[in-house]
């Protein structure tokens, strides 16, 4: 099924009265009623009823197929369209994706409305100044004849001063538009484009195993990538593979297996750990070669038919047995192999493992599971087939899956696996023989890094069982709001005194480089998060795996079960939810006292707190104390949380840091994260594509992270900081010649510059070269930027795109313009220009000040580039060049189109060593003040990254 975006298995089958309709003449004489719920967006349930002959069937999602579904191990279906149109599960779940802004976006906004500000400033001067001058016309001694105030039109009517000034304040606002870069958000759009294209191409982030590349799924957010601050991670197919291994297990308080897992060897490699100490469940064997997936289990004693010697394997049968049948997978026999299509990695695994021990599952009916098993009794494998009469599915409130089947004897047997802590709960007097032992294997394995389930079953009467499924039945078929409910209340009245069979051990392995990109990361001072479901113990130890627990880390552990919690479990609800708070809320200050007091010295903190804390954690009270714990800690890890809680903390971090954050998962219980987080990064693992449809950048394996945000990152945020910066100067330092003209000419609303001169500045003289710089330039190379991952801090203090920083483009600009102006009126005017010795009119003065511009702010871009490629040499040299082919192209049109530039520049200009000479001085000097800071700055205040630039250039 495609439409959660989930590719594993999910079983369907049709109701057992309905199975026999296998052709279009059956359906001839079929009648039934179908009555089911409201059209909604749940897509993992349905409740509904099929009535049928008088009698009613429920109907439940198993009997439901969603829009895109894909058939396997069967050619056809018959069905009946319930839902169409807007009443679908996909419109239903079709919803506007969150909008996201980068914070570069957010400030960039605030300076467009800083210029229009200046805008309105200068706009209002020259209107303030314009007023007064006309209204003083009508005095004598200010008296210009040639302007006729006397018959002026509403624009210089010196009666009419007021209204002759707001007409020049509109006519300013068109003037000097150019101060406002609206191309600048086209520009923009067309950069990242391009960038998200690197990132796309991007060999080094292309998995050879599954054949993915890394994707941009919007471009939006680029340059957030370089101030990521905090990663907020899942662990199971985030950090591990996804790919379930069997490795260990406890049968009636006997542990087996052999070999180690990757946490106990990356604990033999850091001796002094300080908190859960490990110890080795079994030496010795560590040869055994791994040809099965899912199976990496090995032990003398259970493997080739051993298990039969064993003192108690009446039980070990019953445990592999439950393994072969509590399951909803599928078997696919090909050529006399026998594999397997499962919902879950792990429900695949226990199946093989019951399969490689002798417990083969080979056929699957709608009513029915045959396996070839070993029979004590007579000594040799044969074929059993247990007729199967309910499945009672996995679900995270459940945390646990039942099947009740009657057996050939005809014997009622309800097999159940699930979380060690409910089945605990279920257990009979009776069943309780081996609960200590398989306790301390639990935690052995969980502190081995391993997933753990428990095993059991009862034997149930026929009286019980008829009387609880006339119930189930009744509850499946209600058709309410609780429906959910009272299925699982009807399911947890079979499910009780249960007989312990034992315990298994699956290992997620790490995914191939996690502990190398995660120390990367941190040294980077990026902090990063595990939001896992799992156990405390098991997400500790993968924790000291991928390093992001370090031996010298000193360890805050929050937790419920304490001495002071579990006395008062059969106390008041309020009074216990008091004293919980109470207790959550002293550990929290304790653990502040602690780390407030080792600060300034070299030690760091790791914070770990399970779900039950989190959700006291995260009160309102108490969530201001818990992030600022959190925030001093190196390392966090939140387990035994639900997906919902995932989504709250993101939320809470990034709202209360005010920092870029990252989430990154696999699955759908990441979606909420993703969405939440700054930057969803999803990654296309083995649980399908839910997570990567819901993200905004998506990898193929945690490790591509690294160069996704110290690399692409890295220089994402450079390019587009640099690039606004430089739009804003060149804007400034074109617009601001404008206004200095307008004060020369009394602000009398005259241009500088031909209106084409003042229309092309933008589009065709200086925009190809600052996309240049944001598609190309790099300060550093890749691998430096790897090989120096503190690199990443420009990012997180926004060293590129701060006030000083803006605000200093902006006055570079201001002074490019000035030094401009003032040069080229002192240079050109009140002096002959022409050869036959003409002085220069306005039409020369513009087109002077125009190619110093045009040279200044194409030159400014040269004098920053780190890194010059023949595109931007093209594209800066080009625009300069394009500017004297317009010229002169522009001057051949007729005097009524091109009016001041008619032949300007081969009559007048050319042959004028003065617009030469003039020029290349102006220039210089105009870049002179910039080229001077930089100097100063690299020399005696250098930056992290000017050091950086600096090395390697000695290097080289």
């Amino acid at each position: 099924m495609n439409l959660d975006g989930e590719t594993n298995l999910k079983r369907k089958q049709s109701l057992q009265i309905t199975s026999s309709l296998t052709n279009d003449q059956s359906f001839q004489k079929f009648k039934a009623l179908i009555k089911c719920e409201d059209p909604n967006d749940k897509l993992y349930s349905f409740i509904g009823t099929m009535y049928f002959n008088g009698v009613q069937y429920p109907l439940s999602p198993q009997q439901i197929l969603l829009r895109d579904s894909k058939l396997r191990n069967t050619q056809y279906v018959y069905g009946i369209v319930i839902f169409t149109g807007h009443d679908t599960k996909v419109m239903q779940n079709a919803m506007d994706p969150p909008s996201k802004r980068s914070n570069v976006e957010r400030r960039m906004d605030k300076i467009i409305y800083l210029l229009f500000t200046i805008l309105v400033v200068i706009a209002s001067i020259g209107s303030i100044f314009f007023g007064i001058k006309t209204k003083g016309e009508m005095s004598e001694g200010n008296y210009m004849w040639y302007l006729r105030p006397d018959k002026s039109s509403i624009f210089f009517d010196p009666r009419r001063a007021g209204l002759a000034a707001f007409c020049h304040f509109l006519t300013s606002l068109m003037l000097y538009g150019c101060l406002i870069p609206i191309s600048l958000y086209i520009s923009i759009e067309i950069v990242k484009v391009l960038q998200s294209t690197f990132i796309n191409q991007d060999q080094k982030m292309y998995c050879e195993e599954s054949d993915k590349p890394a994707r941009a799924r919007t471009s939006n957010l680029n340059e957030e990538l370089g101030q990521v601050h905090t990663i907020l991670s899942d662990k199971t197919g985030t950090l591990t593979c996804n790919s379930m291994e069997f490795v260990k297990c406890s049968i009636g308080g006997v542990a087996y297996g052999s070999g180690s897992t990757e946490a106990e060897k990356s604990y033999r490699k850091d001796k002094e750990i300080n908190y859960f100490e490990l110890k080795p469940l079994s030496s010795g064997f560590n040869g055994y070669e791994r040809l099965v997936k899912g199976f990496n289990f090995y032990d003398d004693r259970l493997m080739n038919g051993q298990w039969v010697k064993e003192p108690h394997s009446e039980t070990v049968q019953m445990f592999f047995r439950v393994l072969a049948i509590c399951h909803t997978a599928i078997p696919v026999v090909e050529s006399k192999s026998v594999s397997y299509e499962a919902e879950s990695p792990d429900e695949a695994a226990f199946v093989t493992t019951a399969r490689e021990l002798g417990f083969e599952f080979f056929q699957r009916t709608q009513m029915s599971i045959s396996l070839h098993e070993f029979d004590l009794k007579i000594g040799r494998k044969v074929i059993r087939t247990y007729k199967l009469l309910n499945i009672l599915e996995f679900s995270s409130a459940r945390k646990r899956m039942s099947v009740i089947v009657r057996t050939e004897e005809d014997e009622l047997l309800l097999f159940c696996k699930g979380a060690d802590g409910v089945i605990f709960e279920k257990l009979s007097k009776d069943g309780q023989v081996f609960e200590a032992e398989t306790k301390c294997h639990i935690n052995e394995y969980s502190e081995a890094g391993l997933r753990t389930l428990a095993v059991a079953y009862r034997k149930l009467t026929e009286e019980e069982y008829r009387i609880w499924n006339e119930e189930f039945l009744a509850a499946k078929s209600s058709v309410n709001a609780d429906h959910d409910m009272i299925v699982d209340e009807a399911a947890e009245k079979i499910e009780k005194d249960l007989i312990l069979l034992g315990a298994t051990g699956v290992e997620d392995r790490l995914q191939k480089g996690v502990p190398e990109c995660i120390n990367k990361l941190a040294e980077a001072g990026i902090k990063i998060w595990i939001l896992t479901g799992d156990k405390l113990e098991t997400a500790v130890n993968i924790g000291f795996a991928c390093h992001l627990l370090r031996k010298e880390m000193k360890n805050i552990v929050i937790k419920l079960d304490t001495p002071e919690i579990s006395v008062l479990k059969d106390g008041d609800k309020e009074a216990i939810k008091m004293a919980i708070n109470e207790r959550i809320a002293n550990q929290i200050r304790e653990a502040q006292s602690q780390v407030s007091s080792s600060k300034g010295s070299s030690v760091s903190f790791a914070l770990i707190i399970d779900g039950n804390s989190l959700a006291y954690a995260l009160s309102s009270g108490l969530e201001n104390s818990f992030l600022d714990l959190a925030v001093d800690c190196a390392s966090v890890i939140c387990c035994r949380i639900s997906p919902k809680q995932k989504a709250l903390v993101t939320r809470l971090v990034k709202r209360r840091t005010r920092k870029t954050t990252l989430a990154i998962g696999d699955g759908a219980n990441d979606v909420g994260m993703l969405q939440e987080a700054d930057i969803g990064v999803g990654i296309s693992g083995v649980e399908g594509m839910q997570a990567v449809m819901s993200s905004d950048f998506a990898i193929a394996q945690f490790r591509f992270l690294e160069r996704l945000l110290l690399v692409h990152g890295h220089w994402c945020y450079r390019r587009i900081a640099a690039m606004i910066c430089y739009f804003f100067y060149k804007n400034l330092a074109f617009g601001f010649t404008l206004f200095w003209f307008e004060a020369h000419a009394l602000f009398s609303a005259q241009p500088a510059y031909n209106d084409w001169y003042i229309s092309f500045y933008n589009v065709a003289f200086t925009s190809l070269p600052v996309m240049a710089l944001g598609v190309f330039d790099k300060d550093v190379s890749s691998a430096i930027c790897l090989k120096f991952p503190s690199l990443h801090q420009d990012g997180i203090r926004n060293i590129f795109f701060s006030w000083p920083r803006i605000l200093g483009w902006m006055l570079n600009g201001i002074i490019t313009a000035t030094i401009i102006y003032y040069f080229t009126t002192n240079a050109i005017l009140d002096q002959a220009f022409r050869s036959d010795g003409r002085v220069a009119g306005s039409e020369l003065l513009g087109a002077t000040m125009y190619t110093c511009v045009v040279w200044a702010v194409n030159c400014q871009l040269a004098l920053y580039l780190s890194y010059f490629t023949w595109i931007q040499h093209l594209l800066i040299w080009g625009s300069i060049f394009f500017w004297y082919i317009f010229l002169v192209i522009y001057g051949f049109f007729p005097p009524t189109i091109s009016t001041t530039a008619y032949r300007v520049f081969l009559e007048a200009c050319v042959s004028s060593p003065l617009y030469w000479l003039s020029s290349l001085f102006i220039v210089v000097a105009a870049l002179l003040p910039y080229f001077s800071y930089l100097t100063f700055q690299t020399m005696f205040f250098p930056k992290y990254h000017h050091s950086i630039q600096r090395a390697k250039t000695g290097d080289s």
